[in-house]
């Protein structure tokens, strides 16, 4: 069997031939890549000069009022004595007379918090312009919560009867027990008056009301305590106006405008 090679004269045609084809190749080829940047240019610009949609911004409020299940009256006791012993003493005597008292009343230990506790000096200035500790005050002040309102006026007048002279109403709160449901219609409230809102600007310009793009709420608020001070020893029971609580929500809302 013979195997015939091919002539140098043919292998330098073959060379040649490669080369130029792969220059054609390379030479169609080469535009095509150019172009890619170009076309990427001009959906970018394109995307860049599209006009954005347009918005609005809305604040809603929503209020929502109950009945209170709840008062919490605020309770002190204080005591001056020549020493800051005998003020801690005095101002003990008198805090334990009002809690027995509250006991009395059927409220539960949970119910009564201690807020504050307090021992200062108490100064005398002489004809010398000198001041100099004469005495010390002692006072103690407790939050009460009183979960039935009937017997509101009942617990205040009996309280305000044991410590005499050594204490004081300070104020009393009237309030819901569990305030989620009352904040949840006022939230419900608020969002509705956003939408309405938002709903009137689209209908002025032109528009229609678009899908919403961001919610956010604010701090919710609530009304200022009543007080009851300076209330009479002899007094069994007080008089009150619960009212009502009112819960307020506020939220910011933006909708696009279609």
């Amino acid at each position: 069997m013979t195997i015939r090679r091919p002539s140098a004269a043919r292998t330098s045609r073959l060379l040649v031939a490669t080369a130029v084809l792969g220059g054609l190749l390379a030479g169609t080829a080469a535009p095509a890549l150019a172009a890619a940047p170009e076309r990427t240019a001009l959906r970018t610009a394109a995307r860049e000069t599209a006009p954005a949609t347009p918005t609005v911004t809305v604040t809603g409020n929503g209020r929502a009022s109950a009945a209170p299940d709840l008062a919490i009256v605020s309770v002190g006791v204080e005591a001056t004595r020549p020493t800051a012993k005998e003020a801690m003493a005095a101002q003990t005597t008198a805090a334990e007379a009002v809690l027995d008292v509250l006991h009395e009343q059927g409220i539960a230990d949970r119910d009564i918090r201690t807020d504050s506790l307090s021992l200062t000096p108490v100064y005398t200035q002489n004809k010398d312009g000198d001041s100099k500790v004469t005495g010390y005050q002692a006072g103690q002040s407790f939050s009460v919560k009183v979960r039935d309102l009937d017997r509101t006026g009942q617990v205040i007048g009996a309280v305000n009867d044991a410590k005499k002279d050594a204490g004081r109403i300070n104020g009393v709160v009237f309030d819901v027990a569990d305030p989620s449901a009352l904040r949840a219609k006022a939230r419900e409230a608020a969002y509705q008056d956003a939408y309405d809102k938002a709903a009137q600007h689209a209908r002025l310009s032109g528009h229609r009301l678009g899908r919403l793009v961001s919610l956010s709420e604010g701090e919710s608020v609530r009304p200022g305590p009543g007080s009851a001070p300076g209330l009479p020893a002899d007094e069994p029971t007080v008089p009150l106006a619960p009212g009502e609580i009112e819960e307020q929500v506020t939220v910011s809302a933006v909708y696009e405008l279609i």
